[in-house]
């Protein structure tokens, strides 16, 4: 097993990696398994500071996306009751540890307004926002390329300007829960980059140029 996993259940981790894991396989650029794999790691790094069963937190975050197999918009619900519905999970879990499992999913979504229902849903939450400038703005040109084939270049340059302004931007719909994520600090990066849009352009076009081929 990987190291960051530490002390997880290595039979949850198998089962996981041979059934779940492999569903990223189908979804955008930016949900593939490299995403999965660095929001589970995230949230084991942050439940580090909470009296919680690593093993939950482990779930949750691997199921976290699964929901984009029905759609982007409702996927955060999708997850949830495809973590209701693994009879596998109960192997591990009691039924009301896979429904905290299954609502922490269903928090996850950054654009939710209501406050995550336990601190496992925070932990998800703040473990999915993987606030690297570089890395946001190759994720949002990668969903854009994906979703939104036929924006040319400008086209593409407009909505992720838009998204990430919606997003990250001063006043955004992002919110964060947890002191000891480092996400604070490089929200303020990212904002700093968003309100330089020459630079913000600059970095756009070396990106697209690499994922546009």
């Amino acid at each position: 097993m990987e190291e960051w996993l530490g002390d997880i259940n290595p039979e949850l981790v198998a089962y996981c990696e041979r059934e779940i894991v492999p569903r990223y396989d189908a979804f955008d650029r930016a949900h593939r398994r490299d995403h999965v794999r660095q929001v589970a790691e995230a949230c084991l790094q942050l439940a580090r500071y909470y009296p919680v069963d690593r093993n939950m937190v482990y779930a949750a975050a691997v199921y976290h996306d699964t929901g984009l197999a029905e759609g982007r918009d409702t996927h955060h619900l999708a997850s949830g009751r495809i973590i209701r519905s693994d009879t596998e999970l109960r192997r591990w879990f009691t039924e009301e540890q896979v429904e905290t499992i299954a609502q922490a999913a269903e928090d996850h979504r950054a654009s939710g307004k209501d406050e995550p229902r336990s601190i496992y849903g925070k932990i998800v939450a703040e473990g999915d926002r993987r606030i690297v400038p570089e890395e946001i703005v190759r994720r949002t040109i990668q969903y854009g390329l994906a979703h939104y084939p036929a924006l040319d270049k400008e086209g593409q340059w407009q909505r992720d300007l838009a998204h990430l302004q919606e997003k990250y931007g001063h006043g955004g719909y992002l919110r964060l829960w947890l002191p000891e994520s480092p996400n604070a600090a490089r929200l303020a990066a990212l904002r700093a980059l968003i309100g330089d849009t020459d630079a913000l352009r600059a970095l756009f076009d070396n990106i697209y140029a690499e994922e546009a081929g």
